[in-house]
């Protein structure tokens, strides 16, 4: 082998592990995924919360429909229940492996931020000419 060769070669190597010892060092461990998928589960279950909370508070007056509202949000959250277990359903520990809790933060998560988008429209409102409003205050 001449020496641009050795030399070229060499400096691949080089190239090559900083490439690999940056890629392993950014990586994550199934743990650290799982933690992280909870972690958004769990901010995007106190952003429900606190839409929740601010539902009622703005319609407080409303005694039929906080009454409602809080039948709905009761049956929403055994419907979520009951769709994560649809799609994970309970097995036997490891069936759906090492990942299987990311995956259940992740769907739980994708439900709960659709149910902060339906519920957010008592707190947005719709335009004036929603003809069925329904509870649905109108937008200022």
């Amino acid at each position: 082998m001449n020496n641009t060769l050795k030399k070229n070669m060499k400096k691949l190597l080089i190239f090559a592990s900083f490439f690999l010892i940056s890629f392993l060092s950014n990586a994550q461990t199934q743990l650290e995924m799982n933690t992280d998928a909870n972690t958004e589960f769990q901010k995007a279950d106190k952003e429900l919360n606190s839409t929740y909370k601010k539902i009622l508070k703005e319609y407080s007056s409303d005694l039929v429909f906080i009454k409602n509202l809080k039948i709905a949000q009761n049956i929403w959250i055994k419907f979520r229940d009951a769709e994560v277990n649809m799609k994970y359903p309970p097995r036997e520990s490891g069936y759906y492996g090492s990942i299987q809790p990311t995956c259940w933060s992740m769907y739980m998560t994708e439900l709960t931020i659709k149910r902060i988008k339906d519920l957010k429209i008592w707190l947005v409102g719709i335009p004036e000419e929603g003809v069925c409003s329904g509870s649905v205050k109108m937008k200022n």
